[in-house]
This record gives structure tokens, C-alpha cells and sequence, in this order.
């Protein structure tokens, strides 16, 4: 059954512990356990859609099962896929739009749920929030000497969702503030909360003994 914009009212869900995907950025995966490879092989076979979710903290007794998942996920189409000689799969999905879990259905080895899809946000970001979000993420690779540097300015041809999105899934942030930030329903929003996240990243970084400097896990 198709939903609106063609999306179908029911997705495979991929729940995993740390991952949390985004609108318009690209996400590698190897996939290796008999059920996600099922997962994978009907994707592939129909309209390549896997919603992705994020696992809520708990989920280790019954990761065979089916722990408790976050109901905000983004659903990534396989835009490339390598079968590789004993069944397991390498893919790449890029994210569509995000979705929220209604509930579950049984019938298949691997989880799906019937879903309701969110509107695409409208709104833009002004110039200076484009450029605030991007300083922030370059000063927080250059203060926690991690590999990657970025340019001194974003392209201007990466739309405000796909910039937001790849700077949250990529930058070493704790998956909790990723949903966050994925939650938002419009760019100002998400850019207000990846700002505070990457403010708070850098001030951590910047004195780690100080206290108050963790967050509460």
C-alpha cells in the first residue's frame, strides 16, 4: 500500500544503538545478520526502502528480539548494493524523509511497522546560521584534533536540509542529540539544536574536567 507522495504506508525498520540517518545524506552499511540480509533482499526487490531507528538504551537483553525503538526514524534508499560471497551485503542508503513508527507488524524474520511520513520542512536557513553551524563543526574538529578538516565555508550548492543532516551524522555527537535534531520539524529548529550541541561539544572539549562538562547519561 502506497501512502502520500508515493511513500508506502509500511517500511522495513533497521533499529540500530548509535545510528541515526538523515534527508539527502548518503549511509554505508554491512549488513551480516540473517535477518537484515532477508531485510535487504526484499528491499531490493521492491522499492529499495529501509527506515532506519534509532535502539533505546536497554536494548542489549533483547537485541534477538525486538527492544524498544525510538519512533522517529528516516527511511534511506539503496542507492548501491554489493552482494558479497557468503549472503552479507554492503549498501548505501540515502535518506528520503523521516517518518514515525505507528506500530509494528509480525510476518517477516526482520521488523516492520506501518509508518506515518513528515512533511518536508519549508523554511530556510538565513546566511548567518549556515555559517554559524559551520564554524561551529570546524572548531569542533580543530579543539578535539580529530581527522577531517572542513573548508572555510559550506558549498553554496548543499541545500540547508542536506548541510544540517550531514554535519549532525557525521560529527561525533551522542545519538540521543542526533534524534533531536532529526525530531525538529523545521531547519531553523534543527539548526538551533545542533548549534547548542556543538557549543556544548566544544566547551567539553575545551575543559573536560570542569563540572557539569559530561552529560548526564
Amino acid at each position: 500500500m502506497t501512502g502520500a507522495r508515493g511513500l508506502p504506508d509500511v517500511l522495513p525498520i533497521f533499529p540500530l544503538p548509535n545510528v541515526v540517518h538523515f534527508p539527502g545524506v548518503p549511509l554505508p552499511l554491512h549488513i551480516f545478520e540473517p535477518r537484515y540480509r532477508d531485510m535487504v533482499r526484499d528491499a531490493l526487490a521492491g522499492d529499495r526502502l529501509i527506515g532506519m531507528v534509532l535502539l533505546r538504551a536497554g536494548w542489549e537483553p533483547e537485541y534477538q528480539g525486538r527492544p524498544t525503538v525510538f519512533e522517529t526514524g528516516t527511511a534511506g534508499r539503496i542507492v548501491h548494493s554489493d552482494r558479497l560471497g557468503d549472503g552479507r551485503f554492503n549498501v548505501v542508503l540515502r535518506g528520503e524523509r523521516e517518518f514515525r513508527v505507528r506500530r509494528e507488524l509480525d510476518g517477516t524474520s526482520y521488523r516492520r511497522a506501518i509508518v506515518a511520513w513528515r512533511r518536508p520542512p519549508t523554511d530556510a536557513l538565513s546566511s548567518q546560521s549556515r555559517d554559524r553551524v559551520w564554524m561551529l563543526a570546524r572548531d569542533l574538529l580543530r579543539d578535539t584534533g580529530r581527522n577531517g578538516v572542513l573548508p572555510a565555508a559550506p558549498r553554496p550548492d548543499v541545500s540547508d536540509e542536506v548541510l544540517l543532516g550531514s554535519l549532525a551524522q557525521h560529527l561525533d555527537l551522542p545519538p540521543v542529540e542526533r534524534l533531536g535534531i532529526l525530531e525538529a520539524e523545521t531547519l531553523a529548529e534543527r539548526a538551533s539544536r545542533l548549534i547548542a550541541s556543538l557549543e556544548f561539544q566544544r566547551r567539553a572539549a575545551q575543559a573536560p574536567d570542569m563540572p557539569g562538562s559530561k552529560r548526564p547519561q
